[in-house]
């Protein structure tokens, strides 16, 4: 497998850091702007629902396949070569996917736009455990994860200014793909360097992560059905494509706003204490979303909160693997991550087209709704050991 070079610096290098803070917002502008825009020009086609979830659910099949290739990759080619191929192949795929609007076209395209921005997220993820000092590396993370927040937002929030029936948008990511490889390249000597090892697989640390690993999977499931199927839900209810755009980039305004306040919280109160009170937000919000769906300042208030709830727990899953491991096992645990959030944006689109095609429009956040109720069982479960033995040393 793989393990990090040691040696790193107290002093960060913010420059790199910065970099390396960007490669995440890629990651995320590229399923923040796809999902919506390609959701939109499908349902302009008449494509039924579950087909618009299936085809959004090939770029999480990317994810699934390429992540436990990518520490190989990275350390037979280097992994800041890597990146920087993986930025090109996003620029490349980009513009295949606007010149070709055709589902054909679109199933293969976004397979690969999975891999790309695989490649960029792994690197990224474990570049900054590996950066950040441990005295402040809950504060990074929670840049990291802002940064990631802000990737996805950045994409609703560029449809509500060019909409989404020319090319704009996708040559604003082209843009953004050449400028990122180009900093990457810029930047490449200063990276932390992966070295070969034999202490760390992802077989070898899926089992001391399983509720971490169902964490990330249950975040992604919500961004991506989010992304993809609440224009669906949007129109359903009366909604125009730019108040659908705005409602998205404002819920995901509070996951650029809340995460490092979220992280601090968590230092403070527990992760435990924390992820139970992220779910009963989160599930909230998905009890109110039909009651405020044609109220739009009521709904932005709530989408607000609803998104910064809903992917706060991914924050906390970060911390606590960072916390957990190093080296070897903390590449493995982020291509573990990886992975998950391929599954979840897999099972995310697809599960919630269904439940709209079955249940009606309200199937959506009735979905979205009962996986935290589970996620919260699972967490008050967890707590529960921990609360015993307190009182019983007391």
């Amino acid at each position: 497998m793989a393990r990090i070079e040691s040696g790193i610096s107290e002093n960060l290098d913010r420059g790199a850091l910065a970099v390396v803070f960007l490669m995440v917002a890629v990651f995320g502008l590229a399923q923040g702007l796809t999902y919506p825009l390609l959701s939109f020009i499908l349902e302009r086609q008449g494509t039924p629902a579950w087909l618009i979830g299936a085809n959004a659910a090939t770029m999480a099949v990317g994810l699934i396949v390429s992540a436990p290739l990518i520490p190989g990759l990275a350390i037979r080619f280097g992994a800041a070569r890597l990146a920087l191929a993986c930025a090109l192949a996003l620029a490349v795929l980009f513009a295949v996917i606007a010149t070709w609007q055709s589902l054909s076209v679109w199933f293969p395209a976004r397979f690969l736009l999975g891999v790309a921005i695989n490649g960029l997220y792994i690197s990224s993820e474990t570049w900054v455990n590996q950066m950040a000092p441990d005295r402040i590396r809950g504060r990074l993370l929670g840049f990291y994860a802002t940064s990631l927040a802000g990737g996805f937002a950045l994409g609703p929030a560029i449809l509500a200014l060019t909409g989404t029936q020319t090319l704009t948008p996708f040559l604003l990511c082209i843009g953004v793909a050449f400028v990122c490889a180009g900093l990457i390249w810029s930047i490449r000597e200063r990276l932390p360097r992966f070295a070969s090892g034999d202490s760390g697989s992802i077989r070898q640390v899926a089992p001391l992560i399983p509720f971490l690993l169902a964490v990330t999977g249950i975040a992604a499931a919500f961004d991506q059905a989010i992304l993809t199927m609440f224009p669906v839900y949007g129109l359903s209810n009366g909604l125009d494509e730019p108040a659908i755009a705005t409602a998205l980039a404002v819920l995901i305004v509070g996951n650029i706003l809340f995460q490092v306040p979220i992280g601090t919280l968590a230092d403070r109160w527990g992760t435990g204490r924390m992820m139970a009170l992220l779910c009963l937000l989160t599930i909230a919000g998905a009890a109110l979303l039909p009651l405020l769906i044609t109220q739009p300042v009521a709904l932005w208030a709530m989408l607000f909160v609803w998104g910064s709830a809903a992917y706060g727990i991914y924050t906390i899953a970060l911390m606590e693997l960072g916390r957990r491991f190093t080296g070897a096992m903390l590449i493995s645990g982020n291509a573990g991550f990886a992975v998950m959030w391929g599954v979840g944006g897999f099972a995310g689109p697809m599960a919630s087209g269904m439940a709209i095609d079955i249940a009606g429009p309200h199937g959506l956040p009735l979905l979205l709704g009962a996986a935290y109720v589970v996620l919260l069982v699972v967490t008050l479960l967890r707590r529960a050991p921990a609360r015993a033995g307190a009182r019983l040393t007391s």
